[in-house]
């Protein structure tokens, strides 16, 4: 399945469509996928949100405009904001000026260019069947359809304080096996998920209440082993995530092209994080990705 070449399409479309009131529903639409699953393929290609992207382009446009001369109220309705001030307020959140000032900040650049460098590497994943488990531990509701589900990762994330969640999992559901599992369960086809971060267990006998659980199914995963990098510091960890990221945007855009495979949307995907991952020079993670064979 070629999803760069789905993604491109719908890309397509709301270039085509910037000026009006575009719905997710609507781009989804082109791509053919359930919601859910074009906005989840979405976000991991794109690093944001449908309508993240959408109003970051609106507003990328719209720079452009300004030194056309025209009258910023003009601008802001041609880009669907209903008032100056809301536009103001989204352009300074995204340019850290307020439209005025950007003009004078830009002027004499001459062609304003941005430039995105796309760092990509070829890896070849292992094919594994991988009978069902169960996993517990902690997680937050989220909606892939909506702007916040990779802010509301990133959240959950950065006040995920590691060692004692993960002491804290380990110790009252005394797993197997350590290594744990980072995955996002559908609950709706409207978008909303939950987003768990839980270890592997033989049963729930141990749960406590304010824990989550899921039964992962039995299915036929592609397992994607990202390149190695130092995780020494903080500052090289967010490098990891930059790495696990690129990963997941190299899969659905590259991978899945020539593969033979599509992405079984009747399974869960989900990223294994073990000792490989803990502060070491060769720092590497897992992803398993669903697939099933092109008929």
């Amino acid at each position: 399945m070629n999803y760069r070449k789905d993604i491109e399409k719908c890309i397509k479309f709301i270039e085509d469509h910037i000026k009006e009131n575009i719905t997710i529903e609507e781009v989804a639409n082109e791509s053919g996928y359930s919601l859910y699953h074009f906005c989840r393929v979405f976000s991991l290609c794109k690093g944001v949100s449908v309508m993240e992207y959408i109003r970051g382009r609106r507003l990328s446009l719209a720079a452009t405009e300004l030194f056309k001369g025209r009258k910023i109220i003009d601008i802001a309705l041609d880009y669907g904001f209903e008032t100056p001030s809301g536009f103001t307020k989204a352009f300074r959140k995204a340019f850290g000026y307020s439209p005025r000032r950007y003009i004078t900040r830009m002027a004499g650049y001459g062609d304003i260019k941005t430039i995105f460098e796309i760092g990509g590497y070829i890896m070849n994943p292992v094919i594994v069947k991988k009978p069902a488990f169960k996993v517990a531990g902690y997680g937050i509701k989220t909606n892939v359809a909506g702007g916040t589900y990779t802010k509301d990762i990133a959240s959950f994330w950065s006040n995920y304080d590691g060692e004692n969640l993960e002491s804290k999992m380990y110790k009252i559901l005394n797993p197997p096996k350590h290594g744990e599992v980072g995955l996002c369960v559908p609950l709706s086809e409207d978008g909303n998920a939950i987003y768990l971060l839980g270890v592997i267990v033989d049963d729930f006998s141990k749960v406590k209440g304010n824990m989550i659980t899921v039964e992962v199914p039995e299915a036929e995963y592609a397992v994607f082993t990202t390149t190695p990098v130092d995780t020494s510091n903080d500052e090289e960890q967010k490098e990891f995530a930059k790495i696990i990221a690129s990963t997941w945007k190299y899969i659905f855009e590259d991978w899945f092209k020539d593969s033979g495979y599509i992405y079984d949307e009747s399974k869960l995907d989900f990223e294994f994080y073990d000792e490989r991952c803990h502060y070491r020079q060769d720092t590497v993670m897992d992803i398993y990705v669903p697939v099933r064979k092109v008929e």
